[in-house]
């Protein structure tokens, strides 16, 4: 089974109201949203204090992650690093502190206000290692087998396209190179009255897909999927959002994946 691209999603709207919620995340941390964002919300999804302390402060209020996955990542000193999504920079910020100095790692966006917000946090903090960069997670400006890890974090989900997101990333990654995320997933399908809301893909919810046809997409892309685990610690907030849990199995995962040597 593979994920087909939605053909009923009207995808420039999904991109408009996907910025718009992102941008919000970026400047307006404190703000009402469906999900949980903040130093508190890593913190429970299993990142530690240490890395934690080593994130700039503001990176983290506008953490926005599904997962943790670190652990099953197990980035090595001086690795190249490629995070799909990687907003106001949490996860880009903590690959370069577990690859160090001689590591370098890039961040994906397609969404100005974040990449502004993480481009000042790299410059404040003088680190040279990082870089940002304004792409599509489905057409990454990387040549072939350049990054020994892509990483990504509650992001996937929000592509009409997951299946290119997935051959893009093993195009990028070296023989025995490493795909590790987190992401939102159902055990049900969803219904299309859900699937074309582009406000509930924005929320992470209208584009998720389901586990199976998800794991199989990644395979697909020639992608061996060594690990997968369910994180029970996350959990939306909204209303509607809680109920579409209930009635269709939404799930966060972590999983890790490796390209064939």
């Amino acid at each position: 089974m593979t994920i087909s691209t939605s053909t009923h999603v009207d995808t420039a709207d999904l991109t408009r109201r996907v910025q718009e919620v992102y941008r919000a995340v970026a400047e307006q941390p404190g703000g009402d949203y469906h999900f949980e964002l903040g130093r508190a919300l890593a913190h429970r999804l299993g990142y530690p204090v240490e890395l934690l302390d080593q994130i700039p402060e503001q990176a983290l209020e506008s953490f926005a992650g599904v997962g943790y996955f670190f652990d099953i990542a197990q980035p090595a000193a001086g690795e190249r690093v490629l995070d799909l999504g990687s907003g106001s920079g949490t996860d880009v910020f903590a690959a370069a502190a577990l690859v160090g100095p001689t590591g370098h790692v890039t961040g994906i966006d397609m969404t100005p206000a974040q990449l502004a917000k993480a481009e000042r946090l790299r410059a404040s903090a003088e680190i040279s290692s990082v870089e940002f960069t304004a792409a599509r997670i489905e057409d990454l400006p990387l040549a072939d087998a350049t990054v020994e890890l892509v990483i990504s974090n509650g992001v996937v989900n929000l592509s009409p396209d997951k299946p290119a997101v997935f051959r893009a990333a093993a195009r990028v990654l070296v023989p025995g190179g490493r795909l590790a995320l987190a992401d939102i997933v159902t055990e049900r399908p969803l219904t299309e009255q859900i699937s074309c809301n582009a406000e509930l893909w924005a929320a992470c919810i209208g584009g998720a897909a389901q586990r199976d046809t998800y794991l199989a997409a990644i395979a697909d892309a020639g992608l061996v999927v060594r690990a997968v685990r369910t994180n029970h610690k996350y959990r939306f907030l909204s209303g509607s959002a809680q109920a579409a849990t209930e009635t269709y199995g939404v799930t966060s995962i972590s999983l890790l994946a490796v390209k064939p040597a």
